[in-house]
This record gives C-alpha cells, sequence and structure tokens, in this order.
C-alpha cells in the first residue's frame, strides 16, 4: 500500500517535471511574450528580471524543499508510528533541542529570504540616470506613449484585432461581402478562424499586437512616467520585470534597460472597464542604429519612413533581411 502511494507520488513528480520543461521550451522559442503550457515566467530582458527570477527560484526551491521535507515526515510518521508497528505510544510531551530548532529554523530560513529580497527592492526603486525619458498615459483603452527627449513625438497605441488583420489582408469590401448577413457572435467566430494563419504570417500573437509600437534602444535606461487620463491602469512588462499603477492626477514611475533586441510584450493588469483585455503594450528594442533613424524619421514627422525602419528591423529579427525573403 505504502508502495504504491509512493511511486504514485514519484510519477506526479516526474509528470510535473517535464510539463515545466517543456513550459520553459516553448517559452524560450517564443521571448517576450506568454505561451501556450508556459509554466514559469517570461524570459528575463533586463537586470532587474533577472534578479526577479533569480529570487522566484530561490524562494521555489524553498517551498519545494519544505514540501518534500513534510511529506518525507508525514510518510515516516504513519509508517513507523502505525497502530500495528507502535501499540504503545510514547507519552512523551517535550523535547526541548526538537522545539528549538522549530523556532530558529523558520527565522534562518525568513533571513534567507529577506536579504535578496531587499536587494531585489533597492534594484528596482533605485533609479539610475535616465538615457531616454517616455511618457506613458492609459485611456480607456489603449495606450499614449510620449517622449519628451524627442520634441514630444507621442504614438498611440490601439490593438489589432481579427476585423484589422482580414481587413489588411483582403480588403474593406472583399470582407464585407465575405461576413454579410451573419449575426455577430457568428461573425465574430468566423473571424477568429480565419484570421489565425493570418496572425501567424504575421508573425504577431493575437491579442497583443498593436497598431503602434513603442521603440526604445538597447541597452540604454529608459525611464517610463505613467499616468492615465480616466480609470486606474496599469503598465506591464513582464519581461522587464516593469509593473507600476496609472493613477489619473498623479504620475507614478518605473525603469527598466533591455539587454536584447526584440519585441516584448505587456498589458493593463488592473481591470478598467469592459475593454481591459484589449490594452496590450508592445515594446520593441532596437539597435542603436536603427533608433537613430526611427527617432529622427519622428521627430521630422515622417511617420512612413519611421513605419519602414521598424518593418525593416522586425525583419531582421526574424532571421529575414529584406522583405521579399519573408515570402519564401
Amino acid at each position: 500500500m505504502l508502495e504504491r502511494f509512493l511511486r504514485k507520488i514519484a510519477l506526479m513528480g516526474l509528470a510535473g517535471l517535464v510539463l515545466s520543461l517543456v513550459g520553459m521550451g516553448t517559452a524560450m522559442a517564443l521571448s517576450g511574450q506568454a505561451t501556450p503550457l508556459q509554466i514559469g515566467m517570461q524570459d528575463p530582458a533586463t537586470p532587474v528580471a533577472v534578479e526577479i527570477h533569480n529570487f522566484y527560484s530561490l524562494v521555489n526551491t524553498i517551498i519545494v524543499a519544505i514540501a518534500i521535507f513534510v511529506l518525507i515526515l508525514m510518510l515516516l510518521v504513519m509508517f513507523r508510528f502505525s497502530e500495528n508497528r507502535n501499540p504503545t505510544p510514547s507519552k512523551t510531551a517535550h523535547h526541548t533541542m526538537l522545539e528549538v530548532a522549530w523556532t530558529v529554523v523558520p527565522i534562518f530560513i525568513l533571513i534567507v529570504i529577506a536579504i535578496p529580497s531587499f536587494k531585489l527592492l533597492s534594484l528596482q526603486y533605485t533609479y539610475p540616470a535616465p538615457q531616454l525619458t517616455i511618457k506613458a498615459t492609459g485611456n480607456a483603452w489603449n495606450w499614449t506613449h510620449e517622449y519628451p527627449d524627442l520634441g514630444g513625438v507621442t504614438v498611440d497605441s490601439v490593438m489589432l484585432t481579427d476585423r484589422d488583420v482580414l481587413e489588411a489582408k483582403l480588403g474593406a469590401d472583399e470582407l464585407k461581402k465575405r461576413y454579410a448577413g451573419l449575426s455577430d457572435l457568428e461573425v465574430t467566430r468566423r473571424m477568429k478562424a480565419d484570421a489565425a494563419p493570418i496572425w501567424y504570417e504575421r508573425k504577431q500573437p493575437r491579442m497583443l499586437a498593436v497598431d503602434n509600437e513603442i521603440v526604445v534602444p538597447v541597452n540604454k535606461v529608459v525611464h517610463v512616467l505613467v499616468t492615465a487620463s480616466d480609470v486606474i491602469h496599469s503598465w506591464t512588462v513582464p519581461a522587464f520585470g516593469a509593473n507600476t499603477d496609472a493613477v489619473p492626477g498623479r504620475i507614478t514611475s518605473t525603469w527598466f534597460q533591455a539587454t536584447q533586441t526584440g519585441m516584448f510584450y505587456g498589458d493593463c493588469t488592473q481591470l478598467c472597464g469592459k475593454d481591459h483585455s484589449a490594452m496590450p503594450i508592445a515594446v520593441r528594442v532596437v539597435s542603436d542604429q536603427v533608433w537613430g533613424d526611427w527617432s529622427a524619421a519622428m521627430k521630422a514627422k515622417d511617420k512612413k519612413k519611421a513605419k519602414a525602419v521598424i518593418e525593416k528591423a522586425a525583419l531582421e529579427d526574424g532571421g529575414l533581411k529584406t522583405v521579399a525573403d519573408a515570402s519564401k
């Protein structure tokens, strides 16, 4: 009976390990966003996020060790002190060393957790000198990002929908003809199904992609000043370890220093109304050269050129060099 129980526990542990490895592998394949079957956190892309991961691993190790210790202790007690093996139970009421141990050991564990916790908090809230400042304003339900260092350049980010990508692919007339006469619910269902291969083709995640990404240079300290124009929102990018509330009439802040180029997604993590799920944040981290080209185009109010610069950078991030390569 006991052997069967222990075998089940071992199988459950092995299954959990396999699932965790699958989740981590998937997360590594698509850095900067959540992935199906993911168990752990997103891959870190900033020094703060790295330390958050280290602290997460430390605390989880302690939790698992305590759980295993308690499980072994329970199994030992059930096996060794069962009625059959111990018909005359001990009447011992106190054990000085044991009582000292179960008081001192938890204190030691809390100290082991507290020291890196305080170090992490200090890193998060000790702001280095900014090399770029962005003001993020949460609206119901989109984000406006302003670059004061670029003379007040603003980027409005609105979530792309199934209808948007279908219309871009098919054209407005064909889109209207295809779904004519259907109920709203059926249109929604069919659009979701029809848009799935287009999302894959565009290499964009559904419900995270936006029409206008914000752009930052790699390895630069970016301060984000966060506020809201209506209700409370939250500016959160998990891969950056950045999270702060956007409160109307107040300025809160966070900072990050992305150490790798690529696309990183976040969203509003405060329940802010009916379209709360439609407030993603899309940050593209680019090389210094791309940043220089993009910022120059934005300051010149040449949004067409700025978009072309970002499209080229997106292709190169995907291992492609030209738009033509994308069709191969």
